[in-house]
């Protein structure tokens, strides 16, 4: 059935559409995505697969105007060739026609498991006015004044999970528990949103493709959820990367197991998206399975037995030019693709390599690739198990793309060595310092330009935190402060104040009295960590506290508690 849509004006340059033409492995919820058009110009166009026939469906406008989606009102069938036929001029189509292939999903691998690190004394902190906050504490190991805030998402509990923030101490600033038995949160950062600063993070099940609740989340300075973004087209949000793009834009990961003909088992297809977050619309689509041949793979072990993981996207970043950098860490290498049709413009490392390699710039099972301008790219290089001596690093490296050439620029390790054959970030300040996660090891480091250490720290534990960060922080949240009332061994009461997030409080006000609507000021103390604990010598009913900022205004109160 043809569709026609107001206008039908011809777009006067090519039209991108994802599945891109060609395409081997749609899925059958997909959505038709036109780039380079507004909706008013689409015209006439038909959708028809070649078992389920003409698909109806509905139009949704990409919120720049630059686009729209077209979502069918049922799935393709899989292994379907789906033909669309426009008046557009599709780039890679042929006279405004193209097609693509649905896949033939897999049956579900198995769901990644929650793990848990053994005890030990100091692992996780605990409050009186917090009762309900078990996070896993942090160590400052080589302490640097006035650094920024840290990041971090524990993996691995021991007793909760969730995004958190801590200061240059190692003393909580803010902790979000994420419910479910096998709910985990990753990827905590501070990015910028429509021009404001926002808290972001993924959370959800580690299960590589099968549907299952997850999302990447986006807060203001309150705490708000202000969005959520899941990917489309029947995929699964994965944990591996969440980015804002200056476009306001999302770049997500996701896993899909499919079966291939001739090959022994299913593989993981792994696709990146980049979304509109107001809309849900996928805004461009590239699949490895249509790209990188499985062959490409170096054959390391998969997490799971019954699939084959032969590329593992593990990073994407948009490039200063506007293409997409990604990571597979299975074949060692990182590509470029072109964001209008998602073909490889080049390989940088792998079995082949668009570059001559420069002495220490070849990674193994990396992490983390950030291209940045000049030609500067930052890669977190796990390296290989079977390596003597085993040690991770990370590697500031120089791309010439006229001449073909990469360069070796900095290389950046600890001492004693270091070895995370997983998991790992390696964020570029400012001023030319690295901050770096490692990975599968509770430790952080930051680095100056001369790779001297200058600030780090752990995890108390044996936790982890996939990827960890240094951002400039403002918060106040829209909940209120938490209070506590206990007496302690001279029998005097002890009033416990915090408030989870707040980052402007330098005082703490204590007030008291008979009844909770008759509170008057009763002390006065300086903000100490997380929780302050102030001694109060009188005796009362009732108790609140009042967050004071730095010139004693009143910020916010607590209720008002009995004792």
């Amino acid at each position: 059935m043809w569709l026609l849509f107001a206008g039908g004006a011809l777009a006067a340059s090519p039209v991108s559409v994802f599945p891109s033409p060609g395409t081997r492995f749609a899925t059958p919820q997909t959505q038709i995505s036109f780039r380079g058009v507004p909706r008013r110009a689409l015209g006439v166009f038909t959708v028809t697969g070649s078992r389920s026939g003409v698909h109806h469906g509905h139009v949704t406008p990409d919120s720049d105007g630059r686009g729209a989606s077209f979502y069918p009102s049922r799935r393709f069938a899989a292994g379907e060739l789906v033909t669309v036929r426009t008046a557009l001029p599709i780039r890679g189509g042929r006279a405004g026609r193209f097609a693509f292939r649905i896949d033939r999903l897999a049956a579900p691998v198995p769901q990644g498991r929650r793990v848990t690190v053994p005890r030990v004394p100091g692992d996780v902190e605990a409050f009186h006015s917090r009762p309900d906050l078990r996070p896993a504490s942090v160590q400052i190991t080589f302490p640097r004044p006035g650094a920024p805030d840290l990041f971090l998402a524990s993996m691995h509990g021991p007793l909760q999970w969730g995004p958190m923030i801590v200061d240059s101490r190692g003393s909580l600033v803010w902790f979000k528990p994420i419910h479910g038995p096998r709910s985990v949160a990753a990827d905590v950062r501070v990015q910028e949103y429509r021009g404001h600063p926002v808290l972001t993070w993924w959370q959800g099940i580690q299960n590589y493709g099968n549907p299952a609740p997850n999302e990447d989340v986006i807060v203001n300075r309150r705490y708000q959820t202000i969005a959520t973004v899941r990917a489309g087209n029947g995929l699964t949000t994965d944990l591996h990367e969440f980015t804002i793009t200056p476009q306001n834009t999302a770049l997500i990961t996701a896993y899909r197991p499919v079966r291939l003909n001739a090959h022994h088992m299913p593989v993981l297809n792994c696709f990146v998206q980049e979304i509109d977050i107001r809309t849900g619309n996928v805004l461009f689509q590239w699949d490895s399975l249509d790209h990188i041949p499985v062959a490409d793979t170096y054959g390391k072990p998969s997490p799971f037995g019954s699939v084959d993981d032969y590329f593992h996207i593990n990073s994407v970043a948009q490039a200063p030019d506007g293409n997409f950098v990604i990571s597979g860490r299975d074949t060692w290498a990182i590509y470029k693709i072109d964001h209008r049709t998602g073909r490889v413009l080049w390989e940088l490392g792998g079995k082949h390599s668009s570059f001559t390699m420069g002495p220490g710039t070849r990674t193994v099972l990396q992490h983390d690739a950030t291209i940045h301008p000049g030609g500067l790219i930052t890669i977190f290089d796990n390296e290989d198990w079977g390596a003597v001596p085993a040690q991770s690093r990370v590697v500031l490296e120089q791309i010439d793309a006229a001449r073909h050439t990469v360069t070796l620029i900095r290389q950046l390790d600890d001492s004693p060595s270091l070895f995370s054959p997983w998991e790992g970030s390696a964020q570029l300040l400012v001023g030319g310092q690295v901050f770096v996660d490692w990975g599968g090891l509770p430790e952080f480091t930051e680095f100056d330009r001369g790779g001297r250490e200058t600030f780090a720290g752990r995890f108390t534990g044996g936790t982890s935190s996939y990827r960890a960060y240094e951002h400039a922080w403002n918060a106040q949240p829209a909940t209120r402060p938490a209070v506590a009332v206990s007496r302690n061994a001279g029998a005097e009461t002890v009033v416990y104040a915090s408030w989870n997030g707040a980052t402007d409080v330098a005082r703490w006000r204590v007030l008291a009295g008979e009844a909770p609507g008759s509170l008057t000021q009763v002390a006065v103390a300086p903000r100490s960590g997380f929780e302050t604990a102030i001694t109060v010598r009188q005796p009362h009913r009732y108790f609140a506290v009042q967050a004071l900022s730095d010139s004693g205004r009143a910020l916010a109160e607590s209720p008002a508690v009995p004792h």
